[in-house]
């Protein structure tokens, strides 16, 4: 009897331990870095098989002292980066970015803009309200094709925002960056200019006046 009993606490115990791989495999997978970033709505649509993104992040220039440093006439420099990311995975599948330079013309009182983004670069004069949402809204951005993203899976965007950042290669890396063709946003494992990016959301360093960030609900193509 007591050995029939051994036996049967064995084989239990051994079929327990040849289940654990198969428990921990059935886990979901943890939440990336950028999924814990705080969430801010976006509007998601299809340009065929491209897909483009609107999004506002006016309050990286609610503060009263970067307001009044904006009316000085010194330049300054708001930086965007969109990163799409599967959920659950800490590794992004495209970049897309955009790059505004304002400053202040005294003599004329107006704000002189300079915008980049894929697909377009332009100039603009515009009153305080008009420079605050060419700088920080984005509308139709173009994010990622389609043929990049697994079907089913959800995806949103982590984005990082720069009031001057210190680093002006970081900003040169942008322009070259979305000097590509149009939807050619998607990372590859050459590609260098992406390797300065990677750690964002992972560590937060002071290099610029301002840093937000945030996440996009998601879209699951």
């Amino acid at each position: 009897m007591k050995l029939a009993r051994m036996v049967r606490m064995v084989t239990i115990a051994v079929c327990a331990i040849a289940l654990l791989p198969l428990a921990a495999s059935a886990q979901p997978r943890q939440p990336a870095q950028a999924a814990a970033l705080p969430p801010r709505q976006a509007n998601y649509a299809w340009d065929r098989d491209l897909l483009r993104a609107s999004f506002s992040y006016r309050d990286v220039l609610s503060e009263p002292e970067l307001v009044k440093k904006l009316s000085s006439g010194l330049p300054m420099v708001v930086a965007m980066r969109a990163y799409v990311y599967r959920r659950g995975d800490d590794t992004p599948v495209a970049l897309t970015a955009r790059v505004c330079r304002v400053v202040y013309d005294l003599w004329d009182e107006v704000y002189r803009v300079h915008v980049i983004e894929p697909e377009r670069e332009r100039d603009q004069a515009a009153v305080l309200d008009g420079a605050l949402r060419l700088c920080t809204e984005a509308r139709d951005l173009p994010v990622v094709r389609r043929g990049l993203l697994a079907a089913g899976e959800p995806y949103f965007l982590g984005v990082a925002v720069d009031v001057n950042p210190v680093s002006p290669e970081m900003v040169e890396q942008m322009r070259r960056w979305m000097s590509r063709p149009t939807g050619s946003t998607g990372i590859g494992a050459g590609d260098a200019l992406f390797g300065g990016f990677v750690q964002l959301f992972v560590r937060q360093i002071a290099t610029s006046d301002r840093t937000l960030t945030f996440r996009t609900q998601d879209l699951t193509p």
